[in-house]
């Protein structure tokens, strides 16, 4: 074959060759015939002759280059040329052989189908950093090439560049991304509970989906924390940002919740404290943030929102409600009074806590979301765990989405049956004076008498009904309630008046008539309490545990 008369199919080539044999296009002189300004002085003055592009031999240039070259020709691809980088790199090949004989290096990075498309479309195509059967790796562009004298007998040339260098830089600049995302979801997932506290009047679910492999993990959390008497805060939030920094201010801001929900404070000063705090962390890290109570006696969910999503409640009909207002503006920008809310959480209900990764997509609005979201909620049933689960499914949520998810269920179960025998209540109106008290201990005796409590556990509880009632006739005021509960492991003492003092357990002198009475319950209940009701006054509580059946 002649190879003097194969030529690349690159641009500028025909231009160049009709600019050498048309003096009218010259590039030295205008159309009508005048010389540029910049070009006069080098008209007028001896130059060595300079050889262009399209003179100097095809062979040579592409034998010096450093990068492999291969030509083939016809439509079965046969071996027209190699240089000598290729045959450094590959040994000698034989000229005339198929390209599948002879080239069989470039069947691992897959170019034998790629020839086809380039001789079929007469287009160039390129791979980018395929390793070869040397260890190297190589972009490899092939270039169909033609005959001087224009007929359809095509060839392909094809050139590989070693990229090695590049390639393994990138899979190192891979590989140390990867490990700071390794490290960020661990410890994403470290400062999530590991398991959640289990409330004895409701059933609860999360799940925790980071983003993608692309994208650096993000900042949602969500928790469960009994607090007591019956009571159990919800908490879900999401921190701005991604990687290891906004993990790191999640854990601060779980830890702090956790802190301030032992002071048993309403929903909106809990986010009061935590906007404080979250400025005092990070002036530049704002996160959003839903902090619920639900209180079995009231049947509600009583709930502060510092810019996060709405909470939704399924009743047990399948009718979904959002619970929108009030909501403030995102925690660490301060200024802002919270104020908190209540919905609905009555037996049988269903409620869904979660973070924007779960509605939120770039090509819908935010609304469409949650609305869809609601549709999904109302026809899901089952456990927390399996509603859970199909809320995440109906959200398209995949391995690879680009970000963070974060979903917490919880159930008020309607309880019937030999179930509904372990959870009882009782309450007695604390009315007149200093002969409350005996009213109060006859009350908590008969009561548990018929729940048929242990005689120790009797005593226990008729004991500490006594020091919690005489506790609030002296230093409480009107109205005056006294409530027992019990549940299918627990017995809750409860004294709820007027006044808003909170007691505190103190040494009592051998001397004083009184501050013994919450030590004593102290030292006989398993736990106690006390918190400010919303409509003023206090509530001051025990629990006892019950023994295992």
């Amino acid at each position: 074959m002649n190879f003097t008369r194969w030529s690349a199919r690159l641009p500028g080539t025909q231009r160049r060759a009709a600019a050498r044999t048309d003096p009218a296009v010259s590039p030295d002189r205008r159309p009508d015939g005048s010389v540029p300004a910049a070009r006069v002085e080098q008209l007028t003055e001896e130059a060595p002759p300079v050889p262009a592009v399209d003179d100097l031999p095809v062979r040579d240039v592409l034998g010096r280059v450093p990068a492999l070259v291969a030509l083939v020709h016809g439509p079965d691809h046969r071996l027209a040329y190699v240089n000598d980088a290729y045959v450094a790199a590959f040994g000698m090949r034989d000229l005339g052989a198929r390209a599948r004989e002879a080239l069989p290096e470039l069947d691992e990075p897959g170019l034998f189908p790629l020839l086809d498309q380039v001789q079929r479309s007469g287009r160039p195509r390129t791979l980018k950093s395929r390793k070869a059967p040397d260890g190297r790796s190589y972009t490899f562009t092939c270039t169909p090439v033609t005959e001087g004298d224009g007929s359809d007998d095509r060839g392909v040339l094809v050139f590989a560049t070693d990229v090695t260098d590049h390639a393994e830089a990138a899979a190192r600049l891979r590989a140390s991304e990867r490990r700071q995302r390794e490290t960020a979801v661990t410890l994403q997932r470290s400062l999530l509970p590991q398991e959640l506290e289990e409330p004895d009047d409701l059933r609860v679910a999360a799940t925790y989906h980071p983003g993608g492999t692309e994208a650096a993990v993000g900042g949602d959390w969500y928790d469960v924390i009994t607090l007591g008497g019956g009571r159990t805060a919800l908490v879900i939030g999401d921190v701005m940002g991604r990687g290891v920094r906004a993990a790191a201010v999640m854990g601060q801001l779980r830890t702090a919740v956790r802190a301030y929900a032992r002071l048993d404070l309403p929903p909106h000063e809990v986010l009061q404290l935590l906007d404080g705090l979250a400025t005092e962390i990070d002036a530049n890290q704002i996160a959003t943030c839903v902090y619920a109570i639900h209180d079995p006696n009231e049947g509600r969910l009583v709930y502060a929102s510092a810019g996060h999503l709405p909470i939704l409640v399924r009743d047990e009909h399948g009718t979904v409600q959002r619970a929108d207002e009030p909501t403030g503006p995102p925690l660490g920008t301060g200024g802002w009074v919270h104020t908190s809310g209540s919905i609905s959480l009555t037996p049988g209900s269903t409620a869904v806590l979660y973070t924007d990764g779960l509605v939120e997509r770039r090509d819908e609005d935010l609304d469409e979301g949650i609305a869809a979201l609601e549709r999904a909620l109302s026809g899901a049933t089952g456990t927390p765990q399996v509603i859970c689960d199909r809320l995440v499914r109906s959200a398209g949520v995949t391995p690879d989405h680009d970000d963070d998810v974060a979903v917490l269920v919880l159930q008020h179960p309607a309880r019937t049956g030999a179930d509904a025998e372990l959870f009882r209540n009782a309450a007695l109106e604390l009315l007149g004076g200093v002969e409350a008290a005996p009213r109060a201990r006859a009350f908590a005796s008969g009561v548990l008498a018929s729940w048929r409590f242990p005689a120790d556990l009797h005593d226990l509880g008729v004991l500490a009904t006594s020091e919690l009632v005489a506790n609030s006739l002296q230093h409480g005021t009107p109205p005056m309630r006294l409530r027992l509960r019990r549940t299918d492991r627990r017995l809750i003492i409860e004294v709820t008046d007027g006044d808003d003092h909170l007691p505190r357990r103190r040494r009592a002198e051998p001397a004083d008539e009184s501050g013994r009475g919450i030590a004593i319950v102290a030292t006989i209940a398993t736990n106690w309490g006390s918190r400010r009701t919303p409509g003023g006054g206090k509530a001051v509580w025990c629990e006892f545990v019950l023994p295992k059946p």
